[in-house]
């Protein structure tokens, strides 16, 4: 009995954690856990070897790692374990219409790999694509596929891409190929049909939330289609001031915040008043301040705002976060607690206003759709199909959002399926809360129906970008990265005289040899000129930071076709040569996101083992953007570039 009661809090802790604290979900939550202890126990199965484990990564056991401890899965399945309705006839149709469209040179012929996405039957279907691998092709066709051939209707299918650019150039795609199949699809369904996150979430707020105005948005000079702020830049001055104002109120009204804001700006506590005088409150400090771990200090009330982004980015809700369960030093744990207090004034701020964040629109919409079923069903149709690209940049907050999606279809009786296509080894920005380990663990927070409760998983392994040894000096930058999936691209594209992988250049410094870079970007353009078949881009020059960017350009001639990136900004892009100017500074400890991390419940690895392997694999997106030729310019031997030394 004792045991069964151990079981049952067990289950029911793990079925809230999945669910807002509301009235009606405690009692859903505490049904599923008696129905759950009514199921009979199943057996405990021995751990998969090596061999069996191919979808499942490999890990390192890194110093200080504790043990894994991911947040509880709801065992309920949304997906069905039966496969996809789809005919030999379909697909063989699929297979003669797709041969007609490579005979016109409206598409690439796929290959075997990429046929098993384009016609794959799974409802929910994992898919491993290496970098250069033609997934977004594949992805076009596939949708082709369900709409000409399976019958799935436009108003119940939506793709889902990262940002605003990269859609667009998925609907350019996608109008191409369905055009040639002749089937009715205008840009108007193409921009309902391909979107990101964001404006897929944008959708849903108009119809269920109101139609709020976006903080996010304030200074816009435009407030169009919504994008993911991943490479969101500082912000903007009506921004600043309603925080700045949240923060004023706060300090003027809240002894206790007071007492937290000068204690963490190392300033003396504020005179106590005179004999039955009232206090005298000044103006809130502006003083700058740095927290372990970030790279420049700001006014505390953005410092809260930068902090809290990341919070409610990985699952955490500041209105419920305990400050005194977190696992850190008392500095930290009083900036949450300074940070805690400042939220609820902002949140003033925002209904005054009539504001709202993406971030509390993602948390209010999982609220909506796990409290009942009075969601209108029109509202939620478009996302009954999902094919999600770049899913290895997904944060926790998505991943509740898409489980609350797909769960309120499923009670409906509404057939769901996801394809989640992504690739671990890119992965690369985890400093905003997005994490490859949700990709890794995706049975865990997309359970499947059925005795396995697994995802099919897919492998496109065959780059169709870069040369042999690109590809090699890429993976080798990798083997440091402590948790990732097994597998190895296979170049598909042959080697010229002349070609070569990471070639690298040390000890150099940007200010003092700047003219013999520019001297070579001027000599990597004429080699490409020369070249039969050159990439339509002809040069890259990437850096992480982007001031030698800005130093680099400044010097180049404007004829020259050279393209400057920060690395985060040219993921899936390519060129004939790429250029790195980086020293792979190592990342800074951050002793306030581990606690986070392991308050989250979501990841295994620390935030700082999460960032040092986040360091290696940018270093490998990097590298990957070059087609038949990488240079490396570097002052300090550090990271992948140490890596790459060792190599040889």
């Amino acid at each position: 009995m004792l045991s069964a009661v151990k079981r049952y809090k067990s289950l029911l802790s793990g079925a809230l954690a999945r669910y807002f604290p509301r009235t009606t979900e405690y009692l859903r939550a505490e049904n599923e856990a008696v129905a759950q202890l009514r199921k009979p126990k199943p057996r405990a199965k021995k751990p998969a070897t090596a061999a069996k484990a191919k979808a499942g990564g490999t890990r390192k056991t890194a110093a200080g790692d504790g043990p894994a401890k991911p947040r509880p899965a709801n065992d309920d399945g949304i997906y069905s374990g039966a496969r996809m309705k789809v005919t030999d006839a379909q697909a063989e149709a699929m297979r003669a219409r797709v041969a007609q469209a490579v005979a016109a040179g409206v598409v690439s012929a796929p290959s075997d790999e990429q046929w098993a996405m384009i016609l794959g039957r799974a409802p929910l279907t994992r898919i491993f694509a290496g970098a250069g691998s033609g997934k977004s092709t594949t992805l076009v066709l596939r949708v082709v596929f369900m709409l000409c051939h399976m019958g799935v209707a436009p108003e119940k299918l939506t793709v889902i891409s990262f940002t605003n650019a990269s859609c667009a150039q998925l609907r350019e795609q996608l109008l191409r190929v369905l055009a040639f199949w002749q089937f009715p699809f205008d840009a108007a369904q193409a921009r309902q049909c391909v979107r990101t996150f964001h404006s897929a979430m944008g959708t849903l707020a108009k119809e269920l939330l109101g139609n709020p105005r976006w903080f996010e948005q304030l200074d816009e000079a435009t407030t169009g289609e919504l994008d993911n702020p991943l490479l969101a830049g500082r912000l903007r001055p009506a921004q600043q001031r309603l925080l700045q104002q949240a923060y004023q109120a706060c300090y003027t009204a809240d002894a206790a915040f007071r007492e937290r804001v000068h204690s963490l700006l190392d300033l003396p506590p504020l005179p106590a008043p005179a004999e039955g005088q009232p206090p005298q409150i000044p103006k809130a400090p502006l003083d700058g301040f740095k927290l372990a771990g970030e790279f420049t200090s700001l006014p505390l009330f953005e410092a809260f705002h930068a902090q809290a982004g990341f919070m409610e980015s990985i699952g955490i809700r500041l209105d419920q976060l305990n400050p005194r369960e977190l696992s850190c030093s008392p500095r930290e744990r009083t900036f949450v607690e300074a940070q805690v207090q400042f939220w609820k004034y902002f949140d003033e701020r925002l209904r005054e206003q009539g504001l709202m964040t993406f971030n509390a629109a993602f948390q209010r919409l999982g609220e909506v759709l796990a409290e009942g079923d009075s969601v209108p069903n029109e509202a939620l149709m478009p996302f009954c199909h999902l094919l999600i690209d770049e899913f290895q940049d997904i944060s926790p907050q998505i991943v509740q959002w898409l489980q609350a999606l797909h769960r309120s279809l499923a009670r409906r009786g509404e057939a769901v399926s996801l394809m989640a296509i992504g690739d671990d080894w890119q992965s690369i920005y985890g400093w905003r809360g997005s994490s490859p380990e949700l990709f890794m663990d995706f049975d865990k927070h997309f359970p499947s129906k059925g005795k396995t409760k697994k995802s099919t998983v897919l492998m496109l392994e065959t780059n169709y970008r870069s040369i042999e040894p690109v590809l090699r000096d890429g993976e080798a930058v990798l083997d440091g990265v402590a948790f990732k999936q097994t597998k190895a691209s296979k170049a598909f594209k042959a080697m010229q005289p002349g070609d070569h992988g990471v070639k690298l250049v040390t000890r150099f410094d940007l200010k003092a040899r700047l003219p013999e870079l520019v001297k070579e970007i001027q000599a990597q353009c004429t080699h490409v000129a020369s070249r039969a078949s050159a990439d339509r881009n002809a040069v890259l020059v990437l850096s992480r930071r982007n001031e030698p960017l800005r130093q680099i350009q400044a010097q180049l001639d404007s004829t020259l076709p050279v393209r400057a990136y920060s690395i985060h900004r040219a993921k899936g892009l390519q060129a004939e040569v790429a250029i790195i100017v980086d020293d792979c500074m190592p990342p800074e400890k951050h002793p306030l996101r581990n606690a986070l991390y392991a308050y989250s419940g979501f990841f295994r690895n620390s935030y700082d083992q999460a960032m040092q392997d986040e360091s290696l694999r940018l270093a490998y997106v990097a590298i990957t953007r070059g087609v038949s030729r990488v240079i490396w310019y570097t002052n300090k031997v550090q990271g992948a570039v140490e890596v790459l030394t060792r190599r040889g």
